[in-house]
Formats: C-alpha cells, sequence, structure tokens
C-alpha cells in the first residue's frame, strides 16, 4: 500500500518575487536555496528549505498559466501543500478506488525528473494537495 513519507513543501503564489523574497528571505532569515523559471508551468519558483521541508513562493510569468489564473481569482496566499509518497501511480490509484477527484490523470514529470500530480480542493475540503515522489 503506498505511503505519505513527509509534507515537501508549501506553496504560496506571489504577485512579485522580489517584494516577496524581502520578506521571507531577508526579514524573516530564510536561505533562498534557489530560483528557478519552469517553463511548463508558466512560473517562476523560489525553494526556501526549512526543517526537512521547503517554502516555495510561486509568481506566474504568463497571464495564461494556471498560476495566473489561481492569483486573478483567489489573490495572493498559500496555493497548495504538498506531500512526498513512496508510490505517486499506487497513491493516485488508491484515491480514485475512494472516488478522490485528481486533477491529473497521469503523474507529471518535472524537469528534474520528481512525478506529481494535483488532487483537486473538491476532494480535500478546500486545499490543493500535490503528491510528490522524489
Amino acid at each position: 500500500m503506498p505511503q505519505i513519507k513527509a509534507i515537501n513543501h508549501v506553496a504560496v503564489v506571489v504577485e512579485d518575487m522580489e517584494k516577496s523574497l524581502a520578506f521571507w528571505r531577508d526579514a524573516l532569515g530564510l536561505t533562498l536555496h534557489e530560483l528557478r523559471d519552469v517553463p511548463a508551468e508558466k512560473s517562476q519558483v523560489a525553494f526556501l528549505p526549512l526543517a526537512g521541508a521547503e517554502i516555495e513562493l510561486v509568481m506566474p510569468t504568463s497571464d495564461d498559466s494556471g498560476i495566473a489564473k489561481y492569483l486573478a481569482k483567489r489573490g495572493q496566499g498559500m496555493h497548495h501543500l504538498c506531500l512526498e509518497v513512496d508510490d505517486i501511480a499506487g497513491m493516485m490509484m488508491q484515491l480514485r478506488s475512494k472516488n478522490i477527484r485528481l486533477i491529473n490523470e497521469e503523474p507529471r514529470t518535472a524537469a528534474d525528473g520528481k512525478r506529481y500530480a494535483f488532487i483537486h480542493p473538491e476532494s480535500t475540503g478546500g486545499v490543493l494537495v500535490e503528491l510528490y515522489q522524489v
């Protein structure tokens, strides 16, 4: 049976990366590990590690991206909670068997080789949840 291993990250959608980094990095003192463009998601992501997990700041780089649409509809703030799993395909199958609505029918693969998929907030009590297999 697939299992959740840990909270991998909490993603926060932002309008202005530098302004957001002024808080998370400069005011709170978190270390910016990497600032990466993610063309497949039309976004820029800042990775700020914290006690075995990360805070990820996500900013749209295109007005037609999913992140831009989310930002326009809901504004800045928490975007999703990411749970690291040991078997993403197995976890997705388990969730489907329990009538949990998935956004992605199949896991997607990030540029770094990690596999991910999202669970629809309709099935989670309003929280967008990402599954991540490292």
